[in-house]
């Protein structure tokens, strides 16, 4: 058997997915009713401006909003352009038929499509994810009789005339026993603030049950003037030369409730090939933890959105703090989400890029200033580096680095600077305390070194040396440079080999390489050399969860000084086997400890050495 139909869709079926299932957030009906209250007033003003009608009332446009916890209702008024009866059933008892949709439709050759807010005509009907009855009592522009509309939350609905009596329209939400938390005024003033901050109307929050005051007799009433809780006119949409310094930080401190000064900032202005504005802050970041901490927030057409859409928001900027609006955005149907679209990588690539030519104007104008901030914002310009190729390829010859001498200087300046001692070869310090030796030593030789200290370095030194073919980067304990050894000394072999069998033996180690160096330094009388390849193995061993700690690194050279006299006293002096093996463990342990932690076994050995060789200074 086989049959045709036609599928049916029954609204007794689907308004209850579209109340429960539509928004993610119930305090989203803050969102959806307020821009609709706003679109009314945009429409009204632009039919004004087009010549269409006229404000014969010149009173100042807003939303307000009322909050009566004792008869549990929320009521949004605005003053825009009303609603007839037709228009009543047209728009709201059709599921999905935008009014601004067909305002856009009727009027698209007079204006620009991004001054409405709405685009589906669904956010109505999450005013019934609070309550359980919503009413609507509006009057039209057009002098057509009030209407008020009433429904319960099921599929009918009541049709009467209306009490208002001045042009626009009143939403009465009666709020359900579960959604109560919504009519305490501070909880409702703050979801507005959250969905509402920047909407091109002024909005006012009212509490009806709040208590006048009156003043004593004699005393002069003053009556305090009430403040929109928005900003209908945010920095970010104003052109970045009418700002002042002063204006993007205090936008900054208000946004973000953040009142340490940002390093620097972006302005994003763009209306081709699409519509974008915005700011992003680049803040002073206190500690690592900070690098997962920013936020950017994501706005169409001055509603909010939502917090740090990775998909427009590069994944390596996310710990800015900023403002993105961009009316183009492809949104789902709720307006929570991106949809999968191309466009939306587009957008990405122009805030990188954006990013990118702040950055490197900083470098070419502003130096010392870009020298200042580095510290902070290496970390993440390193990560975009890895992250995102067309980044890296930009900000290559701008990336700084901080030698031992506390200069900040560029890849290209080191390796100017030491071609006559390690050409090609770039030294590196990863921790400033467990370093120090080696350090002191390469200050004393005027040699150089720079500071890699992030754990983001580890991976970015593979990166940069897949950029540059020739350089090797070599952490300040990998190899000893030629600078550092006296000029035209030969080692005795047969001292090298012999020092070799007493350290192997005594530390039962015959995979460690003894070598004998001639240095210039005599305080230092003995170092451990790790080949950069066997640490960047046990790097990657702990980056997999494998515990390192205490295991010898299986590419080790123990340098001894022979211009240090406990090497020559090791060397020639005819010592007792206890103390050689006290000598040779106290060495190798000191060489070890400026290279990594001691395990808690090796630790409580040193330990008692260090006892062990203080007693017998006592007793001689």
């Amino acid at each position: 058997m086989s049959k045709q139909g036609n599928l049916s869709i029954h609204s007794e079926n689907i308004f209850p997915i579209i109340k429960k299932w539509l928004y993610s957030d119930h305090d989203i009906f803050v969102r959806e009713i307020i821009s609709n209250a706003c679109d009314a007033i945009l429409k009204f003003r632009k039919l004004c401006d087009m010549g269409e009608t006229t404000d014969e009332t010149q009173t100042p446009f807003e939303v307000t909003v009322t909050v009566n916890e004792k008869e549990s209702t929320i009521t949004v008024s605005d003053n825009g352009i009303g609603m007839t009866e037709e228009e009543v059933e047209k728009y709201i008892t059709q599921i999905a038929f935008s009014g601004a949709e067909d305002f856009l439709n009727k009027y698209q050759d007079k204006m620009d499509k991004e001054q409405i807010i709405g685009h589906f005509g669904l956010g109505f009907y999450s005013s019934f994810m609070v309550a359980d009855t919503v009413e609507i009592d509006t009057l039209s522009y057009t002098g057509a009789p009030s209407v008020h509309w009433s429904c319960d939350g099921g599929t009918t609905y009541e049709l009467s005339e209306g009490k208002r009596t001045t042009r626009g329209t009143d939403i009465i939400l009666h709020v359900t026993e579960e959604s109560k938390e919504f009519l305490n005024f501070y909880t409702l003033s703050s979801t507005i603030e959250k969905y509402c901050n920047f909407m091109p109307v002024p909005i006012y929050v009212v509490d009806a049950n709040k208590e006048t005051t009156t003043s004593a007799e004699g005393e002069e009433n003053t009556v305090e003037t009430p403040k929109p809780i928005n900003d209908p006119i945010p920095l970010y949409t104003k052109k970045p030369s009418e700002c002042t310094h002063e204006e993007y930080k205090t936008f900054y401190s208000k946004t973000f409730m953040d009142y340490n000064e940002p390093l620097f900032w972006i302005h994003l202005d763009m209306d081709y090939p699409f519509n974008l504005k915005g700011i992003l802050y680049f803040p002073k970041l206190h500690n690592e933890y900070e690098m997962v901490e920013g936020k950017i927030k994501l706005y169409n057409n001055q509603v909010f959105v939502a917090d740090n859409i990775k998909e427009v928001i590069p994944e390596f900027l996310l710990l800015l703090k900023g403002i993105v609006d961009c009316p183009d955005i492809p949104l789902n149907v709720s307006r929570s989400f991106l949809q999968n679209d191309g466009f939306v990588k587009k957008i990405s690539d122009y805030i990188t890029k954006k990013v990118a030519d702040k950055l490197i104007s900083l470098y070419k104008k502003e130096l010392d200033h870009y020298k200042s901030c580095w510290d902070s914002i290496s970390p993440f310009i390193k990560y975009g580096c890895l992250r995102e190729e067309k980044f890296s390829t930009k900000m290559k010859d701008y990336i700084l680095y901080k030698t031992i001498d506390d200069e900040y200087i560029t890849l290209n300046d080191y390796l100017e600077k030491v071609k006559d001692t390690n050409e090609n070869k770039v030294f590196y310090v990863s921790d400033k305390e467990k370093q120090s030796q080696y350090v002191t030593m390469f200050k004393e030789n005027n040699l150089s070194a720079i500071y890699l200290t992030h754990p983001i370095d580890s991976s970015f030194i593979s990166h940069m040396e897949m950029q540059n073919k020739d350089v090797k980067f070599m952490r300040i304990d990998a190899d000893i440079s030629s600078a550092l050894k006296e000029e035209n000394t030969a080692i005795d072999t047969a001292k090298e080999e012999k020092l070799n069998t007493l350290f192997t033996s005594i530390l039962n180690n015959d995979k460690l390489k003894v070598k004998l160096e001639t240095l210039k330094s005599q305080t230092v009388p003995s170092m451990l050399l790790i080949s950069e390849e066997s640490r960047r193995m046990q790097e990657m061993m702990k980056l997999y969860g494998m515990d390192t700690n205490g295991m010898p690194p299986s590419e080790a050279t123990l340098v001894l000084n022979e211009n240090h006299p406990l090497i020559t006293a090791l060397s020639t002096k005819d010592l007792d086997e206890h103390t050689k093996e006290l000598a040779c463990k106290h060495l190798y342990d000191l060489a070890l400890i400026a290279n990594q932690s001691l395990s808690a076994d090796a630790m409580q050995a040193f330990l008692q050495r260090n006892n062990e060789l203080l007693m017998a200074l006592l007793n001689k």
